[in-house]
């Protein structure tokens, strides 16, 4: 006989997100309509762009120094390394602040801040992997993160290049 008083448990037991790693979190930013993200502990601030101030015979990917609460920081442009295109400056465009290994502020123009998201291992392909044998060293990986509850296409997003900001900031300051 059923006992009436108590429910009855689902047969289906819900499923576990499947673990892909140890996840960390990246900044995830637009450049010339193309997303790429780098790694949140890189990343010191974001900011407005405040007026940029021109610097004679700076290389080409140094765009100007901005002053950040009385310190003057160089802004450097990374879509010359990465082979973009510049398009105009909007309400949306940021500068990224990191610091470098020597302790220097830089900031790095992006046309906009999207979003963090957390990446597993399991989103991440190495660069060569998906780029070929010659692949920049700021270029760190290619991630295409996993949405929750999302099927079909919409569960793969457009693939993220992943980018060392320092490595960036270095290739941008050449002008490569």
């Amino acid at each position: 006989m059923a006992d009436r008083g108590h429910r009855r448990e689902p047969e289906i037991a819900l499923r576990r997100p499947r673990d892909d790693g140890p996840r960390g979190e990246v900044l995830v930013f637009a450049l010339a309509g193309e997303l790429h993200a780098a790694a949140v502990r890189e990343i010191r601030e974001i900011l407005r762009p405040p007026p940029l101030t021109r610097v004679p015979r700076a290389p080409t990917g140094v765009l100007g120094v901005v002053s950040v609460r009385g310190r003057l920081v160089t802004v450097v442009d990374p879509r010359r390394a990465l082979g973009l295109d510049a398009p105009a400056p909007t309400g949306r465009s940021r500068i990224v602040l990191v610091e470098t290994d020597d302790g220097e502020v830089v900031g790095v123009y992006v046309d906009e801040v999207r979003r963090v998201d957390r990446l597993a291992e399991g989103d991440i392909e190495p660069p060569a992997a998906s780029l070929g044998s010659d692949v920049a060293p700021h270029v760190t990986g290619i991630a295409r993160p996993k949405r929750p509850g999302a099927t079909g296409s919409d569960a793969r997003p457009p693939a993220i290049v992943l980018v060392d900001l320092v490595a960036l900031i270095g290739a941008a300051r050449k002008g490569a």
